[in-house]
């Protein structure tokens, strides 16, 4: 114990008369020790920043803001303590994380989102991120997977019991479901885009829609004016009407076939949706939902007996929280 508190000393008088890094801030204080690690109040600042963002602009009291940035301070607080915790356990036990992975993990991310680099860094900065941070949060995930492999995957068992009862439980999923095939015509307003361009792609969009009024050919306009999927004449695939994001369903809804939206503003930028097709899906028998059932009760435990772990962890850790 009397080391811990040395340690806690050091580190402390370290941080008070060393001189700050280039293009970094001096860190006045420590608000965290967590073993032989430390969490600063820069730490603490730039992991609450995106968040603080979104509560200043979204209209509360004075009051409620302090109410709920002091709540948003706690867990993200509680969140690094548990990230601490999870890297000192990956060095016990030699796991790293190279950064081809976390590489191949963005590149995946991109690809499931249509997003190309520059999509990306738009999306991040909305969030108040820089792709350092992004890449670390990238980090962190990859490293709880392979923690949760070694410490905890072995402890679980899903029953065919479990799977069916969930089927039954949840029958709502598993019936029939609207399956749209949808194209579109996007123009991509960047976040260095300049209010007068924004207004001339505004205007623009709005000619094409004035030519899909006037009923000239979705698909020829899409090939000749689309900056994504030009080539397929706009054609972006099927989805269920579940995976669509809340404005797009809003937009769709009550659309039938061969059908198109309105301009929407979307993160990538001004979008017109057509309607190819809708299709009903046949409701799934078990059989077929089985292993998607399986999977999802697996990550359940999985998430139940990591929150366990960590309780654990936390109780043979030395913790303290300096306020």
């Amino acid at each position: 114990m009397i080391n811990k508190f040395i340690f806690t000393f050091i580190i402390l008088i370290s941080l008070i008369f060393s001189a700050p890094v280039t293009g970094r801030e001096i860190v006045d204080r420590i608000v965290a020790v967590v073993n032989e690690d430390i969490i600063s109040l820069y730490d603490l600042s730039r992991a609450v920043k995106p968040f603080e963002r979104r509560i200043k602009t979204s209209g509360y009291s004075l009051e409620q803001e302090r109410q709920m940035l002091f709540k948003v301070q706690k867990d993200i607080l509680n969140k690094l303590i548990e990230e601490r915790l999870s890297g000192q356990e990956a060095g016990r036990f030699k796991i790293v994380v190279t950064d081809n992975e976390v590489d191949g993990t963005i590149e995946r991310i991109k690809k499931i989102n249509y997003y190309t680099d520059e999509d990306l860094v738009v999306a991040l900065d909305k969030e108040g991120l820089s792709m350092e941070e992004y890449r670390k949060q990238i980090k962190d995930q990859i490293l709880r997977k392979k923690l949760v492999n070694r410490q905890i995957n072995s402890k679980i068992v899903v029953t065919k019991a479990d799977i069916e009862s969930y089927y039954k439980e949840h029958l709502s999923e598993y019936g029939q479901k609207k399956k749209y095939h949808l194209r579109h015509i996007i123009m991509r307003v960047s976040v260095d885009t300049t209010d007068s361009d924004k207004q001339l792609i505004s205007q623009k969009m709005q000619k094409i829609l004035t030519d899909l009024k006037d009923g000239k050919s979705f698909e020829m306009l899409a090939r000749t004016n689309s900056e994504l999927s030009a080539k397929e004449g706009g054609d972006i695939g099927e989805f269920n009407f579940e995976e669509l994001a809340p404005p797009l369903q809003k937009a769709l809804s009550g659309k039938g076939e061969k059908t198109f939206t309105g301009i929407l503003e979307t993160d990538l930028g001004f979008q017109i949706f057509f309607i190819d097709a809708i299709k009903m899906t046949d409701a799934k028998p078990l059989e077929m939902v089985s292993d998607e059932i399986r999977e999802k009760l697996y990550r359940q435990q999985i998430e139940i007996k990591y929150r366990s772990w960590l309780t654990e962890l936390r109780k043979k850790s030395h913790i303290k929280i300096i306020k």
